[in-house]
C-alpha cells in the first residue's frame, strides 16, 4: 500500500508542559551523580540565581529545533512567569515554528531513516525525526508576507517587526499561547538576527519583490538596529544572566 501524505502527518508532536510535572528531585539527585550531571545541577541553581536577582536581566538564547521537538510550551511558560527579559533566536526556532503552530499547524512525529525523495514528493518537509507540510509553511512565509504589506515601508529591527507579529497574533491567532504572542502580551523583546536565514525570509522577499515592481518603497530588516538595540539593553541591565539552548545566534 503506497504511503501518503495524510499517514505521514498523523502523530502530532506534543510539547513538554513544566507545569505539570516536578523535576526538583531528578535534578537534585544528580549533584551527587557524575559526568554532565553535576553541572545540570548546577546550572539549574544558577538560573534560580538569576530569576530571583531581581538586578538581573535574563536573557534566553535558541538555536537548532528544540521548539519543533517539544520544548516550545517551556519557552511560553518561562516568559509568562517572568523568568525571561529578553529572547535571541534563530528565525526558524520563533517563525518556522512557533509562528507556524500559532497558525494553527502541527509539526509531527517522522524518522530520519526515510527517503528524502519520497518526501519532497508529497510536500514534507523534514527536521531531524520530525515533519512539517510544505504547503502549511509556505502558508506560513505568506503571512509574514500580508504582516510585511500592512506595516509603513521603513527599515525594522527584527525586534520591532516581530513585535509587529505579536500584535498581529492577538486577534488572528489559532494557537493563543504562541511565544511570539505571549512575548507581546508581556512586554519580552524578540530579536532574530539572522531573520533573512530561515524559511520567513521568503515572506519579505516576496513583499520586497511586488513592492519593488510598483515601484513602491518596502520593509527591511536592519541588523544593525539590532545590534544597537541589544546593546542598549545589556548597558541598561545592572547585571545579566544567560539561559542558553543549543547555542543562540
Amino acid at each position: 500500500m503506497a504511503v501518503t501524505k495524510k499517514n505521514l502527518l498523523k502523530d502530532v508532536i506534543k510539547h513538554i508542559d513544566i507545569t505539570k510535572i516536578n523535576s526538583l528531585d531528578i535534578i537534585d539527585s544528580m549533584r551527587d551523580m557524575s559526568f554532565s550531571s553535576r553541572d545540570t545541577a548546577r546550572a539549574a541553581d544558577i538560573l534560580q540565581m538569576m530569576i530571583k536577582d531581581k538586578d538581573c536581566t535574563n536573557w534566553l538564547t535558541m538555536a537548532g529545533s528544540s521548539s519543533a521537538g517539544g520544548c516550545m510550551q517551556v519557552y511560553v511558560d518561562m516568559v509568562r512567569f517572568n523568568m525571561i527579559d529578553c529572547i535571541v533566536s534563530t528565525g526558524a526556532s520563533v517563525i518556522d515554528m512557533d509562528f507556524f503552530e500559532a497558525l494553527g499547524y502541527k509539526h509531527y512525529k517522522g524518522t530520519p531513516f526515510v527517503d528524502d525523495g519520497r518526501l519532497r514528493s508529497v510536500y514534507i518537509d523534514r527536521i531531524y525525526d520530525t515533519y512539517i507540510d510544505e504547503e502549511e509553511l509556505q502558508h506560513c512565509d505568506a503571512t509574514i508576507k500580508t504582516i510585511a504589506d500592512s506595516l509603513e515601508p521603513r527599515p525594522y529591527s527584527s525586534r520591532e517587526f516581530l513585535w509587529e507579529t505579536g500584535k498581529w497574533l492577538v486577534k488572528n491567532s489559532v494557537k493563543k499561547e504562541s511565544l511570539l504572542q505571549t512575548c507581546y502580551e508581556h512586554g519580552v523583546p524578540v530579536f532574530v538576527p539572522a531573520f533573512s536565514d530561515c524559511s520567513a525570509g521568503f515572506g519579505l522577499v516576496m513583499h520586497q519583490q511586488e513592492r519593488i515592481r510598483a515601484g513602491k518603497p518596502y520593509v527591511t530588516i536592519d541588523s544593525v538596529a539590532d545590534f544597537r538595540e541589544l546593546t542598549e539593553i545589556k548597558i541598561k541591565a545592572k547585571t545579566s544572566g544567560l539561559f542558553m539552548i543549543g547555542g543562540g545566534v
